[in-house]
């Protein structure tokens, strides 16, 4: 029975390869797909999750399964796209940035500076390192303690650090059933299976987390990825509480809430049992990867296990280097005027995206676009490439085989203003027009 749909699965893959099924095809209902061929509806149910585990196709909710204009993004948008136009990275580097940095960097080159930055480093770094980024990391009221702060080579390795540490293998992970599509890559490779959590306009439901019956969780409670959802304060106190009635582990990526200085992190309201992540990437630029753990003290011990074991310590350089942005204020002035380059941003992408359905937080570098009809999803990413344009499908953040949103996410940090003017016409353009008017059949 298991080699009969995968025949079936390999049949339309076939069709696909020679052109007969095309991107934004879409297949029958698994009932009628069941009818059709002679076959349990239960057996085309594990065609169509075959077909959705290839990439082949994807499914969208209240619509059907459809052929993907594009195989799945490998490593689930960690490289560039290739495209001219870039909406699915996320790093932003503002006009002249590489200078302010040199100058700090002058310093890291003397002889004496140099060689002991080349020196062995372990996970907890040193003491005055710990010192300097627990004050860099305190926003709203929350300082973590020095003692807590650990480091890892980038956000990435703390995330799999955290979830290696906190999720045994075999066992679940609850995350919001959109997600940043990196865990994903993660938890199947560490063996641990995530379990989506249903959310509303305020974030992960509570009464969501309670059913959930996982290990720990993984929440983006400030700025989430994909949404832009920042979770008020009266939810932060709900899923502390609901939290600390199961006793579960929370990993708290924070990772974009340096956009939000105003914003406490959830650790604030349970700091027992919260692992803050967060990174160097976001806040400076992309070839500088340098993660930060703020880790309770009952998982210190667990975080630094994993960290050592899976190989993900920080390169001494690049704490050093991270150390003198941080001290002289570049760090610090740099993520200001992101905040003001990511309101300028947001600001722009609703003049040109206006009348549409976008949800986003107007301090953020990325937004969430609900298409209009007849756009499907994978269309319009087929579409948008046509014209150059790199956008990110909502399947790329979809947890599990469910059914995706029709809707794409637009990152708004990496072309300069006036190309990303130019490209957000070019979408709403797009989106006012139909596909097959844009070449899509």
């Amino acid at each position: 029975m298991d080699d009969d749909y995968r025949a079936f699965a390999d049949a339309i893959a076939a069709d696909i390869a020679a052109g007969t099924l095309r991107p934004g095809d879409r297949l029958p209902t698994q009932r009628r797909f069941a009818r059709d061929r002679g076959i349990a509806v239960s057996t085309a149910s594990r065609v169509y999750g075959e077909l959705v585990r290839r990439g082949l196709v994807v499914g969208e909710v209240g619509r059907g399964t459809f052929i993907r204009a594009s195989p799945p993004m490998e490593p689930w948008l960690a490289e560039p796209s290739g495209t001219p136009v870039d909406l699915q990275l996320n790093f932003s580097v503002l006009p002249g940035q590489p200078a302010r940095q040199a100058a700090s960097m002058e310093r890291l080159l003397r002889p004496d500076v140099l060689g002991a930055s080349l020196e062995t480093v372990g996970v907890a770094g040193t003491s005055a390192m710990r010192e300097l980024t627990a004050g860099f990391l305190a926003r709203a009221g929350w300082t973590p303690s020095p003692a807590q702060v650990l480091f890892s080579g980038n956000g990435r390795q703390v995330l799999a650090g955290a979830i290696s540490a906190l999720v045994p293998t075999g066992e679940r992970l609850g995350v919001e059933a959109l997600t940043y599509p990196l865990v994903k890559a993660i938890a199947a490779r560490l063996g641990v299976q995530l379990v989506p959590l249903e959310m509303d306009e305020h974030g992960v439901r509570p009464e969501a987390l309670a059913a959930s019956a996982v290990r720990a969780v993984y929440l983006q409670p400030t700025l989430h990825n994909p949404l832009g959802v920042t979770m008020p304060g009266e939810r932060r106190a709900e899923i502390a509480s609901t939290v600390r009635a199961l006793d579960l582990p929370v990993i708290e990526d924070a990772v974009y809430a340096y956009l939000a200085e105003d914003v406490a992190p959830l650790a604030r309201w349970i700091p027992e049992r919260t692992i803050v992540v967060d990174s160097m990437s976001k806040r400076l630029a992309p070839g500088l990867t340098l993660g930060f753990a703020v880790v309770p003290e009952a998982y210190v011990e667990r975080v630094t296990a994993a960290l050592r074991s899976g190989g993900w310590t920080a390169p001494h350089f690049a704490m050093t280097a991270a150390a003198a942005w941080m001290s002289d204020g570049t760090a610090a002035s740099l993520a200001a005027d992101k905040r003001r380059d990511a309101v300028s941003r947001q600001a722009l992408m609703r003049s040109r995206l206006d009348g549409f359905r976008v949800k986003s937080d107007p301090r953020c570098y990325h937004c969430w676009w609900e298409l209009p009809e007849p756009w499907r999803a994978e269309t319009f990413l087929a579409a948008a490439a046509r014209q150059g344009i790199a956008v990110s499908p909502a399947a790329s953040f979809t947890t599990g085989a469910g059914h995706a949103p029709n809707a794409i996410r637009l990152a708004l940090s990496v072309p300069p203003e006036e190309t990303l003017s130019w490209a957000l016409d070019v979408l709403a353009s797009l989106a006012r027009s139909t596909p097959e008017a844009a070449g899509i059949d």
